[in-house]
């Protein structure tokens, strides 16, 4: 078998990718729909892809896996790694999951970091509100994320929330602010975390995704004053969304001064830069995001390594879209016994819904999703429903 042709079409405000075989057969991955200029970035990789064999993996992605980097140029390589697995798995006639060593469980758990509604605020009634509608959604999440300090609104909302630069305006995802917070910005988050675990109790667990941009010993004290609530993880306080760099030693000294897991990794690419972070072991939880760290075979790489490190693991993906919801069912039903669930992901647009075909009418049920038993990653596009989407430029897409 051989590779013809690589394509991509944003879709909604995902980029698409479609690999397309000799013998008929195509392979599909999607990128998080917060990246839709990622397109001539996929595209860029054609001529390296064409005339391989898509079902030895690993072969074609040593062609393309130095050209991406940290989020978001990592992504291209991990859509077309995702499409390439598709196409290995309809070629064996097995899900996906069955040629990464085959699943440890039959159902795989999730979290809530994406199913949301906009807040009424920043104020502690607003995220206590938020949580409590949350609760009552009827997936029955086990566990919510909510986004405070840096990852949130309330360092604009909040007067005198921090000393730092702050950016308006600055016209893309993922732009930083960072700086040391207030005594009143820290009572704030305070305040905040109680409402919140006011109603959640004991029976919806919290984690919090507070950056990047916290300064060292503000992210100490925070932890160490969180301690008492028992909160699941604080996601990125120090590097984390777009910073293209890890800073091991200073997540150590965090990690070591408190109880409160520490949480970092949906931006970084490669088991490599995984390395020192594990093996040092300078978070409890990592959280690599399979549409940025290179593929599915690289993410359960870097889980089977910290399994031997005793750190656990959280896939982020949020953004990912529905077919990225395949590509995570089926790399976390083989992970090891550290994991504890993938964030769920949505798509760009609710007629997404509509388009995918092989997922049941409700997804999640009780926190769990039942795995996918279609060959490759288990999901498809109606190519007739999506035509009235694609632009002119993408009309071949499908064909």
């Amino acid at each position: 078998m051989k590779i013809t042709d690589l394509r991509c079409a944003v879709i909604g405000k995902h980029p698409i990718v479609r690999i397309v075989t000799d013998e008929g057969l195509y392979g599909l991955g999607e990128v998080e729909f917060t990246k839709s200029y990622l397109k001539p970035f996929v595209l860029h990789f054609r001529e390296a892809l064409i005339g391989e064999d898509p079902t030895d993996v690993e072969r074609v992605m040593l062609k393309i896996r130095q050209r991406g980097s940290f989020k978001p140029y990592g992504a291209a390589v991990s859509a077309i790694e995702h499409a390439l697995w598709d196409i290995a798995g309809k070629a064996a006639g097995v899900p996906a999951y069955k040629l990464l060593g085959g699943k440890v469980r039959d159902k795989v758990r999730v979290y809530n970091g994406s199913v949301r509604r906009k807040r009424t605020g920043d104020r502690p009634e607003d995220y206590a509100a938020d949580v409590k509608w949350m609760m009552e959604q009827p997936q029955n999440f086990f566990m919510v994320k909510q986004g405070i300090s840096f990852h949130s609104n309330m360092k604009d909302t909040i007067e005198g929330f921090h000393y730092g630069v702050t950016q308006k305006k600055a016209g893309y995802h993922g732009a930083m602010d960072q700086g040391v917070i207030s005594e009143r910005g820290f009572n704030h988050m305070l305040d905040c975390v109680i409402a919140m675990k006011e109603v959640l109790g004991d029976k919806v667990s919290l984690a919090l995704d507070c950056g990047p941009g916290w300064m060292l010993p503000d992210a100490i004290k925070f932890a160490r004053a969180v301690e008492k609530y028992n909160l699941m993880w604080l996601e990125d306080m120090l590097t984390g969304d777009y910073v293209p760099w890890v800073n091991p030693q200073a997540y150590r000294e965090l990690t070591t001064s408190t109880s409160t897991p520490i949480h970092t990794g949906e931006q970084i690419y490669l088991r490599h830069n995984f390395k020192e972070l594990i093996e040092t072991q300078a978070v409890r939880v990592i959280g690599p995001d399979p549409a940025d760290i290179g593929g599915i075979a690289e993410l359960k790489w870097v889980a089977e390594h910290a399994y031997m490190h005793s750190i656990l693991m959280a896939p982020h993906g949020t953004a990912n879209g529905l077919l990225g919801l395949g590509a995570l069912i089926n790399v976390c039903a083989t992970l090891p016994a550290n994991y504890i669930a993938f964030e769920y992901p949505t798509a760009s647009d609710p007629w997404w819904e509509d388009l995918v075909i092989g997922l049941p009418p409700q997804i999640v049920k009780d926190s769990m999703v039942d795995l996918l038993e279609a060959p490759g990653l288990g999901l498809d596009i109606d190519a007739e429903g999506a035509r009235r989407y694609l632009r002119e430029e993408d009309e071949g897409f499908f064909d």
